[in-house]
């Protein structure tokens, strides 16, 4: 109940008569969550939080005692202090000002009212209040349950909560994917922050709810468990509750409301963990049928499990994922959770798999063939963006290689699609970025042959046409190197390059000269200019 109530002041119902309020009237508003009688000099030991202490005033023997009993009572979590006149008459002034001094309420209780009789009144009304609360609890659940069960979805749940108590509050995985949302989106810099906070606390097995602070804004993440269990601790894809508020402090309608929507997030965890079983199995089949050398026919079959048929206007491909930096045992089964992520939300599911010491997905799109390389594929640049995003604490500095097939439509050209994806990644593997995606229309390319070519003889070959360039670079404080690759990106047009480079047709015509005097190299000649390009692209 609140301290209002006490006094009927139109808000709260009828009040009690003989009793007055002397300090405190901007905080009417506390809830009283238990009440007790005490006039020991020290009560804090069966004090309670949110307690209506009622007293006789037998502790004071001087003004001096006031303060220190008032300083007893704020520390335990009281919520005001009624003193009884039936003794000693009207409070003294020393009380009023220690309450003052330590914003606690004072309320004075007339001698025709008992103690008896004011603490019967207080449990009734606490006790009527709960019943209220128990009622609306299970309003709330039945309302969350109904919309959870309709097809709202998590969003439509979190919604929900959101509109009742005026609370936004997400769910995000480690990985900093928002997988709903009760509330305007978070940006992807916050999601990462809470998902590593979240982690953190998790690891140190820090109290629940944990309580973070991030740009201004203070938010109680909270665990979700495992439909019927604990959360896996060594799940990569872990999802939790971040609500935007410090729920330890909630009344205990609003925690019964949180805890009934973590149960519900949990119960819709549970369903995405299901389908992502489904379709490991799924994927796990198709790759077997592919590796042994089934019958086109017989993958086609089993591909129809994953889904109707489309169309003509619908196509497959593979995705791989490989991470170097992962220890072999962990590498497939993160690559995986992360592909997952990455490809979440599609509207026809991925059908992802562990294999080898990273993972293949294979997932459908509308668009015809495109080994023309006539249409851009939009998966590549898809994977790229989805991949720099997911940067929780699991996948913190991680370098992944990707590699993306063309779209095919006839199940006898998977085998070979798998083969074209895993290959992309290899030369993904080339590269020094910390996400690199390789798509098919790399593969007809000098790309390709570069990455064939063993690291020694491609170190030998940089070496010998463009370490005399560096070397001289280094001595002189000059940019041959800067300069031969500006000169073949303008096709070796002296005028192009001269202006890209900011100066005279004459000063380029001597850094060339000193190119081809270094190198023995001439770059009127077709073979040189590829050779120099070939080396550059080794660097």
């Amino acid at each position: 109940m609140r301290l209002r109530a006490l006094l009927g002041d139109g808000t709260s119902g009828v009040g009690i008569a003989g009793i007055r309020l002397l300090v405190g009237e901007g905080e009417l508003d506390r809830t009283v969550r238990a009440v007790m009688t005490t006039d020991l000099h020290d009560p804090s030991r069966y004090l309670t939080a949110g307690a209506l202490v009622l007293t006789g005033m037998g502790w004071r023997s001087g003004s001096a005692d006031s303060d220190r009993f008032v300083r007893v009572l704020t520390r335990g979590g009281a919520t005001a202090l009624a003193a009884g006149e039936a003794e000693i008459g009207a409070i003294p002034a020393d009380l009023v000002d220690a309450c003052e001094r330590h914003h606690l309420p004072l309320f004075a209780v007339e001698e025709e009212l008992s103690f008896a009789h004011l603490t019967e009144f207080v449990v009734r009304r606490i006790s009527a209040e709960r019943a209220d609360d128990l009622t609306a609890v299970v309003d709330r659940h039945r309302r969350l349950v109904q919309a959870a069960a309709g097809g709202a979805g998590l969003d439509g749940v979190l919604g929900l909560v959101a509109a009742d108590i005026d609370i936004h509050c997400w769910v995000l995985s480690l990985t900093g994917r928002q997988a709903a949302a009760g509330g305007p989106d978070l940006a992807p810099g916050l999601r990462v922050k809470l998902a590593r906070a979240h982690f953190a606390a998790r690891e140190r097995r820090a109290r629940v709810p944990y309580r973070h602070r991030v740009d201004g804004r203070s938010f109680s993440l909270l665990p979700v468990p495992e439909a019927g269990g604990a959360a896996d601790p060594d799940a990569w894809g872990d999802w939790f509750l971040a609500v935007e508020d410090d729920v330890s402090d909630w009344p205990d309608r609003h925690q019964a409301l949180l805890g009934e929507l973590v149960r519900l997030v949990s119960v819709g965890r549970e369903r995405v963990e299901d389908g992502r079983r489904h379709t490991r199995r799924l994927a796990d089949d198709v790759l077997n049928l592919l590796a042994t050398g089934a019958d086109s026919l017989e993958v086609a079959t089993r591909l129809r499990v994953a889904g109707p048929d489309e169309g003509d206007t619908w196509h497959r491909q593979f995705v791989t994922l490989t991470l170097p930096d992962v220890p072999v045992r962990d590498a497939p089964r993160l690559a995986r959770v992360l592909l997952e992520e990455a490809l979440a939300d599609r509207p026809t599911p991925a059908l992802v798999s562990a294999a080898g010491t990273g993972a293949v997905a294979l997932i459908s799109c509308e668009g015809g063939d495109d080994r023309d390389g006539a249409e851009p594929d939009p998966t590549t640049g898809l994977l790229r963006e989805r991949l720099a995003a997911l940067d929780g604490p699991a996948t913190d500095d991680l370098r992944a290689h990707i590699g993306v097939s063309a779209r095919v439509a006839r199940a006898d050209a998977l085998r070979g699609a798998l083969e074209e994806a895993w290959h992309a990644g290899r030369i993904a593997g080339t590269r020094t970025g910390r996400i690199e995606v390789v798509g098919h229309a790399e593969l007809a390319s000098h790309v390709a042959l570069l990455a064939a070519v063993p690291e020694d003889v491609r170190r030998a070959f940089r070496g010998r046409l463009l370490e005399p360039l560096r070397a001289y670079d280094a001595s002189h404080q000059a940019d041959l190197i800067g300069t031969l690759e500006v000169f073949l990106d303008c096709d070796g047009s002296w005028t192009r390059c001269a202006a890209r480079l900011h100066v005279h047709v004459n000063t380029l015509r001597y850094r060339i000269g000193r190119i081809e005097e270094l190198t023995g190299r001439q770059l009127a000649r077709l073979e040189d200019k590829v050779d120099f390009f070939l080396a550059l692209r080794l660097r």
